[in-house]
C-alpha cells in the first residue's frame, strides 16, 4: 500500500512548538490552554498580535520553528517505521517552502522517520498538494487540514485527519494517536505490530 503524510501538525507538533517559541521571544506567558482552544491554524491571536504581525512573527521565526527541537507526535516515528517494515511505501507531501525542503528532509530523517529521497515532496502551496497526491495514486493520505481532504474526497483514497483544535468540525476518520491509527488500518492491510 502507498501512504502519504503531511508533516507539520500531522507527524510533528509544529504549532505547539512555535507557541512555546513565541512565549519565549515575546516574553509573554500565555497559558497552553489558549493554544489548545485555537479555532484556526494561526497561533498569534493569544499574544495580542494582528494577522499581519502574526505573519511577520511566523516568518521571522522559521529557523527556530523548523529546525530546533520540535517533537514528533508520540508514536508517529514508530508507526511509519512499522509501515515500511511491513513492505508499504511512505510519501511525504509538505507545503513547506522550497528553500526549506532539503533541510526539512534531512531534519525529518534525523528524527528517525523513514525517508526515501524520491518520496519526499515540498515547495508547493496547500492547493497544489492535491496534484501530487493524485499522481502518486496513494491508498491512504493523512493531513491536519480538512480543506485538503475535502479536495480529495471523491478520489479512491482512504483519508485520515490528524486531530487538532481547529479541525474538530470535520467528519473525516480522525487520528487521536498514532498507535490507534495503526489499529484502524490493520482492518484494511497487514502491518507488523
Amino acid at each position: 500500500m502507498r501512504f502519504g503524510f503531511d508533516i507539520d501538525d500531522t507527524l510533528i507538533n509544529l504549532r505547539e512548538h512555535a507557541f512555546h517559541i513565541y512565549r519565549m521571544k515575546l516574553k509573554k506567558h500565555v497559558p497552553i490552554e489558549e493554544f489548545h482552544a485555537l479555532k484556526r491554524v494561526e497561533i498569534h491571536e493569544p499574544f495580542g498580535l494582528t494577522d499581519e504581525e502574526g505573519s511577520t512573527m511566523w516568518n521571522s521565526s522559521l529557523e527556530d520553528i523548523y529546525y530546533t527541537d520540535c517533537p514528533p507526535y508520540q508514536g508517529a516515528v514508530e508507526v511509519l517505521n512499522k509501515l515500511i517494515e511491513s513492505g508499504h511505501e511512505i510519501f511525504y507531501i509538505t507545503a513547506r517552502p522550497k528553500e526549506h525542503g532539503e533541510r526539512t528532509k534531512n531534519w525529518i530523517k534525523q528524527q528517525g522517520f523513514p525517508v526515501i529521497d524520491e518520496h519526499f515532496f515540498y515547495g508547493m502551496q496547500d492547493h497544489e498538494k492535491i496534484h501530487i497526491i493524485k499522481e502518486l495514486k496513494l491508498d491512504y493520505y493523512i493531513d491536519d487540514k480538512p480543506a485538503i481532504l475535502d479536495t480529495l474526497s471523491k478520489e479512491p483514497i482512504e483519508l485520515f485527519l490528524k486531530d487538532q483544535s481547529y479541525n474538530r468540525a470535520a467528519t473525516y476518520n480522525r487520528i487521536l494517536d498514532w498507535e490507534e491509527f495503526l489499529g484502524k488500518i490493520n482492518n484494511h492491510t497487514e502491518v507488523k505490530k
